[in-house]
């Protein structure tokens, strides 16, 4: 593997380009290192993985205890802070059985998010201003500073967690395997780009998608809270209708306008340049495409939901990822539901 080709970038932050200028760039370079690949097969891709790719077993270990201390901490935090709660504020009993999911993801992307602001605007770290310098200077086995690794130990750690958390503790809905295949996406995403040492680039990737979900648990948390106490609380409504619109907002300009022109870009062509037989080129541009196109997905979602509400066929804001009210009745409550329901059913001023 040769060193990278550019040890900084020019005197100025590259302009962002536009989307045609990423679609033809993009596509230009991946057809150029496509033809000029005279060995593309599973050797090449055993050496590179031998070559290139650093994880030890004690990091992998570390990832696997965080998963399960993720698990164990959710558990604890819905027995003794949220399902009380959920009790004490009398939300209704179908709310009071999602609340907690809601309120432990809110917590964690809020706090993620933060922490990625933080090392994006908050230090030295040029990422966000000028995408391609997420390669700069990049070197096989390069340490990877302790902030960042720290990010990636708690975010790897709780898509583990996530994996589990949708199949067995999350209520199940119309687009959970969509979901599952996200998490797998995510995690797989994670821990190669730590390995391969594209951790500056994760870093960004993290930033422009945590912020859609702190919005959405945000807004679900209103939502389930505006008819607590068999009444109708206007700030929580009007809060959740303001966290629908501000969620809409960033879920495009984050994930759909940011993330393609900033990340992709920078992944699908900027890196050729700066290290033209930079390793697993395709693998992780086409799981980025992936992750592109489950954006575009769950966007439709905000779009049908949106065209609902101004043709009026939709009156009250709910989840959007609820299944129907049809549907809905005929679905037994997850694992993790059904201890909280049955205590709820007893509770008459329920």
């Amino acid at each position: 593997m040769a060193a990278a080709g550019l040890a900084s970038g020019p005197t100025g932050p590259e302009p962002m380009p536009s989307y045609a200028q990423l679609v033809r760039r993009g596509w230009g370079s991946a057809l150029a290192a496509a033809r000029g690949c005279t060995d593309c097969g599973w050797g090449l891709a055993r050496r590179g993985l031998a070559e290139n790719a650093h994880l030890a077993p004690p990091e992998l270990l570390l990832l696997a205890l965080g998963a399960l201390g993720w698990t164990a901490l959710r558990s604890a935090a819905t027995a003794r802070l949220f399902r009380p709660l959920a009790k004490r504020c009398r939300l209704q009993p179908r709310d009071a059985a999602k609340m907690p999911e809601s309120a432990w993801k809110f917590l964690f992307y809020l706090g993620s998010w933060s922490y990625s602001a933080y090392l994006l605007f908050g230090t030295d770290y040029p990422f966000f201003h000028d995408p391609p310098s997420v390669f700069y200077d990049w070197t096989p086995g390069m340490e990877v500073p302790r902030d960042i690794a720290a990010a990636y130990l708690l975010q790897g750690s709780f898509y583990g967690h996530s994996i589990y958390a949708t199949l067995y503790m999350d209520t199940w809905r119309k687009d959970s395997v969509v979901m599952l295949v996200h998490h797998v996406v995510t995690l797989v995403l994670i821990v190669s780009s730590y390995a391969f040492r594209y951790h500056n680039v994760g870093i960004l990737v993290l930033f422009l998608h945590d912020i859609s979900d702190v919005q959405l648990e945000f807004t679900k948390l209103n939502i389930y809270f505006k008819s607590r106490g068999g009444s109708h609380h206007r700030r929580h409504a009007l809060a959740a209708d303001l966290g629908c619109l501000s969620f809409g907002f960033s879920w495009f300009w984050f994930r759909l306008y940011w993330f393609p022109l900033k990340v992709l870009y920078a992944t699908s062509h900027c890196s050729l340049r700066v290290v033209p037989d930079i390793p697993f080129y395709f693998f992780f541009n086409t799981l980025l495409l992936l992750l592109t196109l489950m954006n575009l997905y769950w966007f439709l979602y905000i779009v049908v939901f949106a065209a609902k509400v101004l043709t009026g066929q939709v009156r009250e804001l709910k989840d959007l990822r609820e299944y129907d009210a049809a549907e809905a009745q005929s679905l037994k409550p997850s694992k993790a539901e059904k201890p909280l329901r049955n205590g709820l059913v007893k509770d008459k001023r329920l």
